[in-house]
């Protein structure tokens, strides 16, 4: 079960955030990517030796919650927790500390400063240096549920994790590895990711501190033998691209019970048909056709669960003229009919 990180009202928050400043002044992920996050609203310490810190953040359309962990000198783990379409820094973070991202739920977007554009889905990692990336990340799905692994590879170089010393691994190296000429290594999921990180979303409190370190090894040592050439990589696409779709997408969900096809939404837009259909799948994972059915069902069951209206007329809103192929596709989607699902989610 995916562990939840909420931050307890407290009077002190001030006191709390001039605290967690100074401890990060004093450590060596000072210019981390939290501390200049927009929206920066609470900074709590959860303990008095500056290990681990949650951060708030008040996006503009949600709430993200970010949870630190000083692993080692010069290496953090950071849980990430959005329910928003996106976050945003007040400026660029310095190329010496590379990021690696992995993504447990939703999906998460970035862009790079040449204008390509790329998004990790359910199972995928990506590594780059905080300087090739805009100050910003997008969540499409407005979720998004993850873990970062930040190095300082200045001060890691000069003072290595023991064991990792012994290993002759060139941990500096690794940005020219995977991020030469200011690109951006994006690994598919797979069962080896998958074993690194899936543990680390279930840690027992008393064991973190032991584990966190385990697992911070065992993934850079794991990185050490990835060949970069024998790994597929994901897609990247250009921010027209990207704005067009978005605008595609913003189009489809404002009006249910419209139906556009792709080739009529590709003549709207002025975009190749293959072009719309491998973008839009890109950010936000899956085809048009099974994206939106899944939408106008989830919006659906919301109108089952908040509103008194007949079932009939909720097909009708998310676009079903037929009843019975609303049913059918709810059921499709929730394993459920839509009567039932009504019952079990409204109580008397």
């Amino acid at each position: 079960m995916e562990k939840k990180y909420i931050i307890k009202d407290t009077r002190n928050i001030l006191a709390h955030q001039l605290e967690a400043n100074r401890i990060m002044e004093n450590e060596p992920m000072s210019e981390s990517p939290i501390t200049n996050a927009k929206g920066l609203s609470a900074a709590i310490p959860k303990d008095s030796e500056g290990y681990c810190t949650v951060y708030k953040l008040d996006c503009s359309d949600g709430l993200g919650l970010m949870t630190v962990y000083q692993v080692y000198p010069g290496i953090q783990l950071i849980y990430n927790d959005f329910e928003a379409a996106g976050c945003e820094w007040d400026s660029i973070i310095s190329g010496d500390v590379l990021e690696i991202n992995h993504c447990r739920e939703g999906r998460e977007g970035s862009r790079l400063l040449s204008g390509t554009c790329l998004y990790l889905g359910e199972g995928d990692l990506s590594i780059h240096t905080m300087d090739n990336c805009a100050p910003e990340m997008s969540f499409p799905l407005r979720h998004y549920r993850g873990i970062t692994v930040a190095l300082n590879l200045t001060f890691v170089s000069e003072h290595p994790p023991e064991i990792l010393s012994e290993t002759g691994i060139d941990i500096p190296a690794f940005k020219e590895k995977f991020c030469a000429n200011g690109s951006c290594f994006i690994m598919r999921a797979k069962n080896e990711i998958e074993h690194i990180f899936s543990e680390l979303y279930s840690v027992p409190d008393r064991l973190q501190r032991p584990y966190f370190k385990l697992k911070v090894q065992e993934l850079l040592l794991f990185l050490s033998m990835v060949d970069v050439a024998e790994e597929k990589q994901r897609e990247y696409y250009t921010s027209p691209q990207v704005e067009i779709v978005k605008q595609i997408h913003k189009r489809l969900i404002s009006d249910l019970q419209e139906r556009p096809t792709i080739e009529e939404l590709a003549k709207e837009f002025l975009i190749n048909t293959a072009t719309l259909k491998n973008t839009f799948k890109g950010i936000y994972g899956q085809p048009i056709g099974t994206y939106m059915k899944e939408y106008r069902i989830r919006q659906a069951a919301t109108m089952l669960r908040q509103t008194q209206a007949t079932i009939a007329e909720i097909a009708n809103k998310v676009g079903y003229e037929n009843q019975s192929k609303f049913a059918t596709a709810f059921r499709d989607v929730l394993n459920v009919a839509p009567a039932e699902y009504r019952k079990q989610n409204v109580s008397e």
